[in-house]
Parts: structure tokens; sequence; C-alpha cells
């Protein structure tokens, strides 16, 4: 008797311990009712290469795809690595742009390994800084440079080919092993489109300053003027990101292109010319702009519920998402989209972080899941006084014991 007392007490004078069941987020487009007309999305086009993949950068889903997990030569393509691992450096304080780095014979323009290959024409015995190295690198596409960044790093091409590695690993390139710094022939020195696509994704937003030298067209060192050949730059939105060719690998393009909120990357490898990879690559960006649109679900830091917190300084701490949450529709379905937070089924007791996560956002499309991510507190909530957590642990007991929380 004296449980039910306290249990009819407990029901009048306290809320049950509140989850997130399927709120609707405030900053969401609300879904259609019922989709009257959908838009017609056309296949992908033909494309004239080995394997090719077209990602929405923002989002990394992937629009369309051949091949793109089969392993292939990179060429030149392997610059972009040895380019995100000298950011890596700059970040991180090992090295500054302004440092220098001497030439060997190995880095050295005239190293017979070099021979008909493209160069940044560094001198031997000479110093050079990181930064025209990394200009070299990216824009003039030069061997030299490539070599004289992995000894300035590493000391040497092996041990620059193993902190390469690791960057492939630690970015989920599942399917990459590089040997050497520049990408010329070797039969342990591969990856694939589907991995560029992460590598180029992972240059854009981590280092964008660095990756804007990846639009400017030409670069001029020891009185050479060299021109980038990405034939796309110029075009509508395109700023990156690198070609490459070796006969093993034919004629490579790893693209990168932004209209309005939308930005794209388009992988074309083992394809005929380069007129062939530019035209292929033209091809795959046209077509995820005019049938595809990036749609932008809840901004970095929306609130979309609240919960009780037990035993905390405050009563009750925001709930929302730590990043701004996209996804890529068929041009025209943005406004069909809705997020919703998935339950939190227990109890919040203080401390709580700010960022700490606590449950789940789940963004539908057509009624299916298309995007799921961690729900966040966006405040911390401290342990409150000793009464507060003695009283707030009591009545917690009492309710979980009557099934209330």
């Amino acid at each position: 008797m004296t449980r039910f007392l306290l249990a009819c007490v407990l029901s009048l004078l306290l809320p049950a311990v509140p989850g997130i069941a399927q709120t609707p987020a405030p900053d969401a487009a609300p879904a259609a009712a019922a989709a009257t007309s959908q838009p017609i999305i056309p296949a992908a086009p033909d494309v004239a290469a080995k394997a090719w993949i077209l990602v929405d950068a923002n989002t990394g889903n992937v629009i369309a795809e051949h091949a793109a997990d089969e392993r292939m030569a990179p060429a030149s393509l392997t610059k972009m690595m040895t380019g995100y691992v000298l950011s890596e450096a700059i970040r991180t304080a090992k090295v500054k742009w302004e440092d220098t780095v001497h030439i060997t014979p190995n880095s050295w323009a005239q190293n017979p390994a070099f021979i008909g290959s493209s160069l940044m024409w560094v001198d031997i015995n000479s110093d050079v800084s990181y930064r025209d190295l990394y200009h070299g690198l990216v824009i003039s596409s030069g061997n030299d440079a490539s070599v004289a960044i992995a000894e300035g790093l590493a000391g040497s091409q092996e041990a620059f080919a193993d902190m390469m590695n690791q960057q492939a690993t630690r970015l989920g390139l599942a399917n990459t092993h590089f040997v050497n710094a520049h990408g010329l022939p070797d039969p342990q020195h591969y990856t694939t489109a589907r991995d560029l696509a992460s590598l180029s994704r992972a240059m854009i937003n981590d280092h964008p300053q660095d990756y804007a030298v990846y639009s400017q067209t030409h670069f001029s060192f020891n009185n050479i003027r060299q021109m980038n050949r990405n034939e796309l730059l110029g075009e509508p939105g395109v700023d990156g990101i690198k070609t490459g060719h070796t006969e093993e690998a034919g004629f490579c393009l790893v693209s990168s292109a932004k209209q309005g909120d939308m930005r794209l990357v388009a992988v074309v490898l083992g394809t005929a010319s380069r007129a062939a990879r530019t035209e292929e690559s033209r091809k795959l960006l046209t077509y995820g702009f005019r049938f595809y649109e990036t749609a932008t679900v809840l901004k970095a830091g929306a609130k979309i519920s609240s919960a009780r917190v037990w035993g905390g300084a405050i009563d009750s701490v925001e709930l929302g998402v730590a990043r701004a949450l996209h996804v890529t529709v068929p041009r025209g379905r943005s406004n069909d989209i809705k997020a919703l937070a998935v339950d939190m089924h227990t109890a919040l007791v203080a401390p709580v972080a700010a960022g700490q996560e606590l449950g789940r956002v789940s963004v539908t499309l057509d009624g299916k899941e298309v995007l799921n991510e961690p729900l966040v507190a966006l405040q911390p909530a401290e342990a409150g006084g000793f009464f507060t957590r003695f009283w707030d642990s009591l009545v917690l007991f009492f309710m979980q014991l009557f099934g209330k929380a």
C-alpha cells in the first residue's frame, strides 16, 4: 500500500524522464504529405574510362560510379597525397612554408629517372622553400618537387612512402598503397577511383587554403613558366584538382567544381587521351549539377530538443548536432527531407559534457533513412550540489523502480 501511494505521489509531482522520440527538427524542411510528381533522373552518362566515380564532396554520397574499387596505377595523382602529407606537416608545425629543402641528386631535375616526365626544374645543391615546392608539385606536377618534399620531411622516399600509407589508413583509403612520392610505375603502387575521391574530399575539407593552389593556372620557377595541365580550370565553378599520365595508367583526371551550395568531385582513370579525360570529366560534373543538389538538413549547432538532467546544476540541456548535416537528393526534392531525433533510452545524469553523444538523428526521404548522425549535448551540465544530487538520485531510483524512467 505504501509503495502504491508513493508511486501515485511521484506520478503527480514528477514528469516522466524525457526521451527524444521522433521529434521533428525545426530547421529541417517539412516532409511533403505526398509526392505528386517526382523529377525524372536519367542514367549517368557513358564514360570512356576504365574506372570513374562522381561524389558529392559535402556529403560523401556517390552519385554514379563504374569499377570504382578496381586497383589501378595513379600516375601523378599520387601527388595529391604527397601534398596532403606536406599540408599535415605544416598544420602540426613540424615544418613551416618558409623552411627550405636542400636539393640532392635524387631530387634534381636532371635525375635520369625523371627523363620525359613533368618537372619543376630545381637545381642541384640549391635550397628551395616548401611553399615553392608545393606549387611546383601541384601546378607543374614536378617529380623533382615530389622527391624534394619526401626527402625534406622524411629523409628518403621510402620513409615518406610509409608516411603516405599511414595517412591513407587514417583516411580510410582501403585499396591504396604507395611506394614513391611521384607516381612513376611500380607494381605495389596503386589506388582506386573511390579512394582518390575520398582523398580529394580530405584535401578540400581539411586544408582549404592549401587546396586553393590547385586552381592556379600557371607557376613560374627558375625563369621557367609552366601551365597547369588541368584543362577544365576556367570552366564554371572548376577549381581543381590534379591530372596524371603514364603509359600504364593512361590519362587520368581528378576534378572538382562548386556551384551554389554543391561541390562535386569527379575521378576519371584510364582514358585514351588528354582531351578524353577532360571531356569525360566534364560529362560527369555536368550530369551531377544538372540532376542533383546538396540539401542542408540541419545547421551546425542547431537545437533539435532538450533533455532533463538529473543531479545537475541546471535542469536540462539542449540537444542538437555538432556539424552541419547535408544530404544529396535529386534536384527538386530538398523539401521532401525530414529529420527526426531517435529515442534516448536512458535517463541523463550529470555531469554531461558539451558534444557528448546522447542519441541519434535520423534523416529520411520518402520514409527511407538517408543519414544517421549523433545527437549531442550542445552545452555542458555540471553536477549539482549535494542536496540536488541526493534528491534527484532518490527520485530517479523510485521512478525506475516503478517503471517511469
